[in-house]
């Protein structure tokens, strides 16, 4: 019998360590639905992308609703996930009170900081790569006007508008930047009409650049300018195809990747903080077959300018996050 109980614990052991090879990953989404065409979806193909490279298999969940967070992240957690991925900033209190109640699931937040040991942050500089499409803008730009459709005010997204506005400015230094967010709630990323009347409104002040940072909001923002023949620049995703010849460029934040990488490293992954710059290739700027016409050779050139520069530190954007004020308005 004392020999039994050593071999028992061997065989749990290696059950454990099989089950979590074998563990499937799982993808939770934020609320504004899954085929957002921005945040939500650039994750849902970071996911698609490991499971056609692999073959395995992934479990998904949507919310509609906020007070679905903490339910739906435990429900992914009970049913074996490892790991958890969990889109948002406003889920860093969903991983708060869930992640220690499964210390062996590896649970991974985009968008915030969780200082727990099994779950791993990712964010992002958005800050940067909105400083490359607002000289881009800026280039564009013919009016003396530029605008910015933001979904929630919140720091994260001030970040974008700053980042934007740094980088239009140091085109022009005189160039008007009109600045409007769509509202305070979680329905500030899904109303396409609001976004669009937003847009329109700046448009009618002048804008004929309008980059909008909203998810599933600025689709309307995007349409809106097509509308009235001016640029928009999408973000998150390539939004490009979506107006070809009307969407100038889009803002990249590689949801997709971080989503693919958690996804191939599998249960215990390495956690901490990640961060996606400019240097990680975690953001940039689309130029495909559908924006190229609209992008000089003379403006790329000037953007990779500017790109190199803040990679090797000679250019430092503001983080309005780091210091809630922006030094471009």
């Amino acid at each position: 019998m004392t020999s039994l109980k050593p071999l028992l614990g061997a065989a749990s052991a290696l059950g454990l360590t099989a089950s979590l090879a074998h563990a499937e990953p799982a993808l939770m989404f934020d609320l504004g639905g899954k085929f957002d065409k921005s945040f939500n979806e650039a994750a849902y193909n970071g996911a698609e992308r490991w499971r056609e490279e692999t073959g395995g298999s992934y479990r998904e969940i949507e919310m509609q609703a906020a007070a679905q967070r903490v339910q739906f992240a435990r429900r992914l957690a009970e049913a074996g996930s490892n790991p958890v991925v969990v889109l948002g900033f406003q889920n860093a209190p969903t991983l708060e009170e869930v992640a220690p109640d499964y210390p062996d699931t590896s649970f991974v937040l985009i968008d915030a900081v969780v200082d727990l040991p099994n779950v791993r942050s990712v964010i992002f500089a958005e800050h940067e790569g909105s400083y490359l499409v607002g000289m881009l803008a800026a280039m564009a730009n013919e009016t003396g006007t530029i605008s910015f459709v933001g979904g929630m005010e919140i720091p994260l997204i001030a970040a974008f508008a700053c980042g934007y506005a740094q980088g239009a400015r140091a085109v022009n230094p005189d160039i008007e930047i009109i600045v409007n967010y769509t509202g305070d709630t979680p329905a500030a990323w899904n109303d396409p009409v609001r976004g669009g009347e937003i847009a329109r409104a700046q448009i009618s002040q002048g804008s004929d650049v309008v980059f909008a940072a909203a998810g599933g909001t600025g689709l309307g923002v995007l349409q809106a300018a097509e509308d009235a023949e001016v640029f928009s620049i999408g973000v998150d995703s390539n939004q490009n195809h979506l107006h070809p010849g009307s969407v100038l460029t889009s803002m990249l934040k590689l949801v997709d990747q971080a989503v693919y990488d958690a996804f191939t490293e599998g249960p215990g992954l390495e956690t901490g903080v990640v961060m996606m710059d400019l240097a990680a290739d975690g953001v940039g700027y689309a130029l495909d077959e559908h924006n190229e016409h609209l992008i000089s050779a003379e403006m790329q050139d000037a953007v990779e300018e500017a790109k190199a520069a803040i990679i090797a530190g000679d250019l430092i954007v503001h983080d309005y996050r780091t210091d809630s004020t922006c030094p471009a308005f």
